[in-house]
């Protein structure tokens, strides 16, 4: 009998002939398919895939071993995905979570075109906080999640794309970095970053607060939050900056803040995710009508962002 990452990993392999991209779409590490489908190898007694430095393709066994394992894998697929909603206490309606208003305002969009995909469902928005958003989908508070990646873990499904924006440093407005048009990574050495609360090395939204810079110089920490608000008051009254997504210039604007181009720094990508243990037929037609609904909004960075006026800072 073939275990769960065995089949799926095969079947990923067949399809996608890389071994990196399989590694991807299943949020494994390359290793651990390579290992996996080494250990079917040797339970079967005969080689799957021919490997070279250059590609990946399937023996003839191992295409014959896909004709025959896939229509089985997606019955029990299907089954398992009709159990599920069968099971939900609250069938017709999915929760989702937003955390920014960016992603509220695609998660909005899909809310309306939800209902022609998945009849008889409707789609219960509410925002959650960055400090216990990944918490509360794992907890089942809410059945898909549209937050900034990467979000670590093999227990979660990363959904499509629907929003990639520029980083900017969200400084006072009368730090020296703030009369700056653009900072590098480097920079960020001159300012203490704000925290997450609770946050460890790793986990979700870490890399929002590297320790050292690209050359090895330490980042001073700031104070810890729980709130994009909370936040930002923070970094108005002077006590630190933070690294987010450009759609602050728009959504978040205020005198007493600056936003500075990120210049080297990777863009912001957002995505749905959700449980691998709720992927359900409702929960993916979510995430497909976001993928159309971020085809439609406008995008959240303006196209000239403005450099706001100045307060004084007041008392951490």
């Amino acid at each position: 009998m073939l275990e769960r990452l065995e089949m799926e990993a095969f079947l990923t392999l067949a399809e996608e002939l890389h071994f990196g991209r399989t590694a991807e779409r299943l949020h494994v590490t390359t290793g651990r398919i390579s290992q996996t489908i080494k250990k079917l190898e040797r339970r079967i007694g005969a080689p799957l895939f021919l490997r070279t430095n250059r590609s990946v393709s399937l023996t003839p066994l191992g295409h014959c071993l896909y004709e025959d394992v896939r229509p089985g894998y997606e019955q029990i697929q299907a089954g398992l995905d009709r159990a599920i909603s069968s099971a939900r206490p609250t069938a017709g309606e999915l929760r989702v979570g937003f955390v920014g208003a960016a992603a509220g305002q695609v998660a909005h969009q899909a809310q309306q075109l939800f209902p022609a995909r998945m009849p008889g469902w409707r789609g219960h928005l509410r925002e959650v906080q960055v400090v216990d958003a990944v918490a509360r989908l794992r907890e089942g508070d809410v059945d898909v999640l549209f937050l900034p990646l990467p979000v670590p873990g093999p227990d979660l499904v990363i959904g499509p794309l629907i929003i990639s924006e520029p980083r900017v440093l969200v400084a006072p407005a009368d730090h020296p970095l703030a009369r700056r048009k653009s900072v590098s990574m480097e920079d960020l050495a001159d300012i203490p970053l704000l925290r997450v609360a609770g946050v460890k090395p790793g986990d979700w939204i870490s890399d929002r607060r590297p320790d050292r810079t690209p050359q090895g110089r330490p980042i001073p920490a700031g104070p810890e939050y729980e709130t994009s608000l909370e936040a930002l008051q923070l970094i108005a009254s002077g006590c630190g900056g933070s690294i987010a997504g450009a759609q602050v210039t728009r959504f978040y604007a205020r005198p007493d803040i600056a936003y500075i181009p990120l210049t080297d720094a990777a863009p912001l990508d957002w995505a749905p995710v959700w449980l691998k243990s709720n992927n359900t037929p409702a929960v993916r037609a979510f995430a497909q009508a976001a993928q159309e609904a971020a085809g439609r909004v406008p995008p959240p960075i303006p196209t000239d962002p403005a450099r706001f006026a100045r307060m004084p800072p007041q008392p951490c």
